[in-house]
């Protein structure tokens, strides 16, 4: 056989092995020791010497060979060389098949990068010295387009990003498992991972080569396959490990604490006020709960329902108005329709007599006859239900004698400020929240402001025009605000800010965090709002919320601000780790309706009494709260049932599936069901009473 006609069969070799591959792959060996192979494997008498070197030693075919010579492609977990084809010929044989030894007795360490279409010379030609020419061949191949790169990377740079993704994605499939990748497919599919469902067919895609590559045996079986399955998963699948997901993953993978696992994911993609819909648990989770909770007898349990009056016993009322809480049958008439709808201002009651609440407890309620309270709108995070168990004499899950449990309001941040904050990025957590937003409907507001709060220690400097406080003295960095966004001894942190002039019909909102109580300093905070920058039109002001203690007060400004203007909402002294009000503006007084109840009005009580957990002279397991059933309020949303905190410790064990039991679980409705305003005893708080007995007063209630 001519060398011309081995030569064309490897030409067809190549083309018939690449036709359905994208890639070609490099194997590392010494390309000096690939070429001496080459011309020593040659049988004895076919590669003898021509002139100074043997007969198929040329420049042209050495370099063709250690360009491409050690070029594969891999089908299936299985090398094929450009070698790898029979020509039965005695003299080229023998040197193909060392050639395709030699080379797959090496590993896979590269992707092939070729900027040039044509590899080796067709053929040229040399001038004798009889004058007459000689034609020379050799080896050469085109190849096809998509295998020559034509970009302005590097050869070395490509090489470099395979190569990684290549690592990545065997290191992914060596140590994530399949159990951890079926657990967090469970997670996306109940919706209870964050961002879960973007890597829901990534994660699908994944599984798939995870399952073939565990059928591997050999190491080098896994390293080809690494090497083939990569540059056909891309980056996304191929550098798993290295995102988001991939780290949780891997951490469900080395037995890492799920909810442990969950949290460092969110740490990395939610937001800092992500709060997670649903409670972190799988299926092997809940067959095991489910058992637990049948073989203990805490079946019957988990059905809840609102409690009524006819559920507690007279020994856990601490007050009841025996006609609020009948029901009544047919409407008022029109005037007294009417009267619901005027407001009173709370400032009415500023003066009142103020009573602790132990001696509200122990003095005032024994001779009441009727009680009403004052519902204003801080206390919307206050509203409460209590919830029986729906089967009377099912056996109790709580830590206490009874079945019953409470829910507050899900509502907290029920309020177009702090829902915007939330749209924006920022907290609403933390023990101290100042927000602030403007440019209302029917209070246009363009101009630039923001919010401040000056600390203990800040040296501003406060002049006045015109009874209007006028300055750009913001003294020292004691303070948070727009130009010092961090205060880092405290923590406090403007995490939201807007710098636009507001076109109609857009909403800013600013807010700034204090996130713990210890790194306050004791003194006097200051919230002030300033109008940095008037712009026409401007025909209103803004609104505000300062959030502390569990409380959140609102307010409006309907007047616009001047140019350069600022106005004190309010001063706030810090003792003992609790906050007192010094001065504050009036607060935001429109009603707002808070389960079928309307704020700033008396609403009459129905019942009092202590949290269940202080039920029948229990010295009580947690906090002691007071709950204020109230008249016709009717809770329209969807309560948990309970809350893990309640539940007793041989139940802790399976805390995430009774987090979404309790959550999942249908509080079915009743009539007159007990619901109302509620207070922690240990929680800074106040209630403005009108007790009725054999006088009527008004009083404070201090929590």
């Amino acid at each position: 056989m001519e060398f011309t006609e081995m030569r064309n069969k490897l030409m067809e070799n190549f083309n018939e092995m690449t036709k359905d591959v994208d890639h070609l792959f490099e194997v590392a060996v010494n390309k000096d020791e690939l070429w001496n192979l080459y011309l020593d494997s040659f049988p004895a008498g076919t590669n003898e010497i021509y002139r100074e070197r043997r007969w198929h030693d040329c420049s042209c075919c050495r370099q063709f060979i250690k360009t491409i010579g050690n070029v594969v492609v891999i089908k299936n977990g299985e090398i094929i060389t450009i070698w790898d084809f029979r020509t039965d010929d005695s003299t080229y044989q023998p040197v193909l098949d060392a050639l395709s030894s030699f080379i797959k007795s090496h590993a896979v360490s590269n992707i092939f990068v070729s900027k040039f279409k044509k590899i080796g010379t067709l053929q040229n030609y040399e001038e004798l010295e009889n004058g007459k020419v000689q034609e020379w061949t050799h080896f050469y191949l085109e190849l096809p387009d998509k295998f020559v790169d034509r970009s302005s990377r590097s050869e070395g740079d490509i090489k470099g990003s395979f190569r990684d993704t290549r690592n990545v994605f065997k290191r992914s499939l060596d140590e994530i498992t399949m159990d951890s990748i079926d657990t967090i497919l469970e997670l996306i599919n109940s919706n209870t991972l964050y961002k879960g469902e973007e890597w829901k067919g990534v994660l699908g895609e994944f599984k798939k080569y995870k399952k073939e590559y565990d059928k591997l045996i050999s190491d080098v079986e896994r390293d080809n396959y690494a090497w083939e399955q990569s540059v056909k998963a891309g980056i996304a699948i191929g550098r798993i490990r290295n995102h988001s997901i991939g780290t949780l993953l891997v951490n469900v993978s080395e037995e890492m604490d799920l909810d442990t696992a969950v949290k460092k994911y969110e740490q990395i993609v939610a937001p800092a006020n992500y709060k997670r819909p649903k409670a972190i648990y799988t299926k092997r989770m809940l067959e095991d709960a489910k058992k637990t909770i049948t073989e203990l007898g805490y079946l019957d349990s988990l059905q809840r329902r609102f409690a009524n009056l006819d559920d507690i016993t007279v020994n856990n009322i601490l007050f009841s108005n025996r006609d609020a809480a009948k029901r009544i049958v047919g409407a008022d008439d029109i005037f007294g329709e009417m009267e619901k709808d005027v407001a009173v201002n709370p400032r009415k009651f500023s003066k009142v007599d103020e009573i602790p609440v132990k001696d509200f407890i122990e003095n005032i309620l024994p001779t009441a006859k009727d009680i009403e309270i004052y519902l204003e709108n801080k206390h919307t995070s206050n509203m409460v239900s209590l919830i029986a168990p729906k089967i009377k004499n099912s056996k109790t899950m709580f830590k206490w004698n009874n079945g019953f449990s409470w829910a507050y309001s899900g509502n907290i941040t029920d309020s177009d400020i702090t829902q915007r904050v939330q749209n924006a990025g920022g907290r609403i957590d933390g023990v101290l929240r100042f927000s602030h937003s403007w440019n209302y409907e029917g209070m246009r507001n363009g101009s630039l402001m923001d919010l401040h709060v000056f600390m203990p220690g800040s040296n501003q400097k406060v002049e006045y025009k015109n009874g209007k406080e006028i300055h750009d003295n913001y003294g020292n960095n004691e303070r948070v605000g727009w130009n010092h966004r961090q205060h880092l001894p405290s923590g406090g942190v403007q995490d939201v800010d807007y710098v636009n002039v507001a076109p109609v019909g857009y909403i800013p909102v600013e807010n700034t965090t204090f996130p713990s109580i210890e790194k306050l300093k004791e003194g006097i905070y200051t919230f002030k709002i300033h109008n940095w920058n008037f712009r026409n039109p401007t025909t209103g002001g803004f609104k505000a919320e300062i959030a502390f203690d569990g409380q959140v007060y609102r307010f409006i400004r309907r007047e616009p601000l001047q140019h350069k203007e600022w106005i004190t909402l309010a001063k706030l002294e810090l003792k003992n780790g609790h906050f007192e009000i010094i001065e504050m503006m009036e607060n935001d007084t429109t009603p707002i309706e808070i389960w079928g109840l309307k704020t700033n009005q008396f609403i009459p009580v129905s019942a009092i009494s202590y949290s269940p957990n202080y039920f029948d002279e229990q010295d009580g397991i947690g906090h002691r709260h007071l709950f204020f059933f109230l008249k016709d309020c009717v809770n329209a949303e969807e309560p948990n049932g309970y809350y893990n905190e309640f539940l007793k410790n041989e139940l802790a064990e399976h805390k995430r599936v009774f987090e979404a039991l309790g959550a999942k679980c249908h509080v079915e409705n009743t009539e007159d069901q007990l619901s109302g305003i509620g207070f922690s005893m240990t929680k800074r708080a106040e209630l403005i009473v009108k007790v009725k007995g054999a006088t009527e007063r008004i009083m404070k209630v201090k929590f």
